[in-house]
């Protein structure tokens, strides 16, 4: 039978052991993360002697080789990869742009952990680690301290300074957009296939992907002497796209979990500042839809005068053997039947699997209100107009067209006809919206689009 302590060995232990001694509470981030052995048959060619999904670290026979305090810094490298939520963030990034190259999101996410452990004494970086300022100087030219740069950059806004790839011209003339979009997607994942590093500009084109521009050259560069660590492919970050409420507490959780070790080893923490890369919470849009749909669309009650109170009739209306009780008003609902305004704007673009979750969304929000939804079509002018008993919208047979010119005045003029109590516009936010409804309006915008600015109301982020 298998001892129980059995289950906590593996390869890294004498590592985790190190950093707990030395950093007891950002040290002892190690014992929340799940520890895995694998043999050689499970080692890809130039991986890594440790490496991370964002759920599980994962250590390769070579890792035994190290000496302990490169095993530490290792060790302390995956653990802020995991809290950071790495992993989890390059699958959210790539939903949000389409195409993300996964090595240059490493080299990112790695300099920002390797300055942030640069500073102790006790551990061992490897042999030409990449640090934030080192990246800074070399892509952007940037030359300031690390403590700074750790205030100010986080992995996203890094990749995104330093992403200048710009796609093949043969391919960019003749793509469909969507078409456009599930290729960068694919090309996004040709590091994970370990290919992209070593192919050059016309191998880039003839396959079809985004070659490289002076900032991401010099960052591809930096990185390429190093194995890539993160693995989005893994159980981590594909579990966190299946369950977007599950990932939005795990981020908190670690959020909280950081500050309180931080604050706890004080100067002997592994974190040389409460960096800017902390995870941050997002509360997923299904979540923020049906809320502002639960306080728009339910009944609320108010008093009416022209009914008595259940207490009144309950005492006929009189006190003691004679006396008659004051008038007291019933109540009666606020509004017979509420209306929902969804209009869909036909010229942008919409991915048909997002299209088909907000249906169900708004379908099951209508019919747990018993909403009558009014749905107006079109672009720069009302297309079509039909209105939808509770629980019945299906959007999934509406065809976006693309490219064609909005104005969202003449379609929320039209809404408005109809009196809703809220309404969301399904767009890309690319036009003009002159008129201002006295109702609620929720844009709801896919990822591409995710930093456009609504002109009033609420931005929700289809992601």
């Amino acid at each position: 039978m298998t001892e129980p302590s059995a289950l906590y060995r593996h390869r890294g232990t004498p590592a985790v052991q190190r950093l707990v001694e030395y950093a007891p509470c950002t040290g002892g981030l190690a014992l929340w993360v799940r520890h895995v052995d694998v043999d050689s048959t499970q080692v890809r060619d130039g991986s890594p002697p440790v490496w991370t999904d964002g759920a599980t670290i994962r250590y390769t026979p070579a890792f035994d080789e190290l000496p302990l305090p490169l095993q530490a810094g290792w060790v302390a490298h995956e653990v802020l990869h995991v809290a950071l939520r790495h992993p989890q963030r390059l699958h959210e990034l790539r939903q949000a742009l389409g195409d993300v190259d996964s090595q240059l999101f490493n080299v990112c996410a790695d300099a920002i952990v390797n300055s942030t452990l640069a500073h102790l004494g006790w551990l061992q970086l490897p042999r030409g680690a990449v640090g934030l300022d080192q990246l800074l100087a070399n892509a952007l030219s940037l030359k300031e301290p690390v403590e700074k740069s750790l205030l100010e950059w986080d992995v996203e806004r890094l990749y995104r300074a330093i992403d200048d790839r710009r796609p093949p011209a043969s391919s960019a003339r003749t793509a469909a957009p969507r078409r456009a979009e599930q290729g960068a997607r694919q090309a996004g994942d040709r590091a994970d296939a370990g290919g992209a590093s070593g192919a050059g500009e016309a191998d880039d084109a003839a396959a079809g992907r985004r070659i490289d521009g002076p900032r991401s050259s010099a960052v591809r560069a930096l990185g390429g002497h190093d194995a890539r660590d993160l693995h989005p492919e893994g159980e981590g970050a594909e579990a966190a796209a299946d369950t977007p409420e599950q990932e939005a507490e795990q981020a908190r959780e670690w959020s909280e979990r950081l500050l309180r070790a931080h604050a706890g080893d004080g100067a002997h923490s592994m974190l040389r500042a409460l960096i800017a890369d902390l995870p941050r919470v997002r509360t997923p849009w299904p979540q923020v839809l049906r809320t502002r749909l639960a306080r728009a669309l339910a009944r609320q009650p108010e008093r009416s005068w022209s009914r008595p109170s259940r207490s009144y009739l309950a005492n006929q209306g009189r006190a003691g053997a004679s006396g008659r009780m004051p008038w007291e008003p019933g109540t009666s609902s606020a509004k017979a039947v509420p209306r929902l305004a969804l209009v869909v704007d036909v010229s942008g673009s919409i991915a048909d699997d997002l299209l088909e979750r907000f249906s169900r969304e708004v379908e099951a929000m209508t019919r747990r209100f018993e909403a009558v939804t009014v749905l107006v079509i079109g672009d720069d002018r009302v297309r079509r107009v039909d209105h939808c008993e509770p629980g019945t919208c299906d959007l999934r047979g509406i065809t976006f067209q693309g490219g064609g010119g909005t104005d969202f005045a003449p379609l929320l003029e039209e809404a408005d006809r109809h009196r809703p109590d809220i309404g969301v516009v399904l767009t890309d936010l690319e036009g003009p919206a002159a008129f201002r409804p006295r109702w609620p309006v929720v844009w709801a915008v896919p990822p591409a689009h995710a930093h456009a600015v609504a002109p009033f109301g609420r931005l929700l982020v289809l992601d």
